[in-house]
């Protein structure tokens, strides 16, 4: 009796962790995860690149993975700072592995503690519910893909569905790692510029994911990511027909 009725709590404790500690880090370090911050330690940031380069890149893909991880403001930011230490290359890489790591850590947290039981519960439902989550499960490539190609999908919850949806690990890191290098491309060419923009006294233009020379590609990535879910329901219409 006792057992069972701490279970619940002992499966839950990772994601209690992890929330308390996002609590703390959006309270106590929300302000330094900023755009300004970043401008006024430039200088003390390139010293250390230059003098300690690997050790910047580890703590530099670490910090971005705690930051993912803890669903922290400030990822914007840390992209853009991964292009201005490291220029678009290798800073896309080390963006990309930062925000995989951190994405992967809450994914494996949301699934072990509240992902299965819930996936049970979807697994056993009826009607539009249980439609929704097996052409999810038929269609899983296409679906992590997409959701990690779509800009105004919030990471977060690209982050977590899966969990609940018993996708396995390989393909949610392999779909997120490439996923997001479109847009992490995007915001570390910024980063990458911010030098002039630091002698301008201006801000970056984050919007420009959303110019049309390149959101475009990026919606052509996202209709060839539904192309697979598109054939198949062709085929099956044609069967059924």
């Amino acid at each position: 009796m006792i057992a069972r009725a701490t279970s619940p709590l002992r499966r839950l404790w990772p994601l209690i962790v992890i929330a308390s500690a996002a609590a703390v880090g959006w309270w106590w370090y929300g302000d330094l995860l900023s755009f300004e911050a970043l401008a006024a330690n430039r200088e003390a940031l390139l010293a250390l690149r230059d003098s300690h380069y690997a050790a910047t890149v580890l703590g530099f893909t670490l910090a971005y993975a705690l930051i993912v991880a803890l669903s922290l403001p400030g990822a914007s930011v840390a992209t853009l700072t991964g292009g201005f230490l490291f220029a678009t290359f290798p800073g896309t890489i080390f963006n990309v592995l930062g925000a995989t790591l951190g994405a992967s850590a809450i994914f494996l947290v949301a699934r072990s503690s509240i992902g299965a039981s819930f996936a049970a519960r979807l697994e056993g439902s009826e009607g539009v519910v249980k439609r929704i989550k097996d052409g999810i499960d038929e269609n899983q490539w296409s679906m992590l893909f997409l959701i990690r190609l779509v800009p105004a999908v919030p990471f977060v919850i690209a982050n977590l569905v899966p969990a609940f949806l018993e996708v396995p690990l390989h393909r949610y890191v392999i779909s997120t790692f490439f996923g997001i290098m479109p847009g992490a491309l995007v915001y570390t060419s910024i980063g990458a510029g911010l030098s002039e923009v630091f002698a301008r006294g201006a801000a970056p233009d984050l919007g420009l994911l959303f110019t049309p020379s390149i959101l475009l590609p990026i919606l052509g990535l996202c209709a060839l990511a539904l192309l697979p879910v598109l054939l198949k329901a062709m085929r099956g219409g044609r069967e059924i027909g």
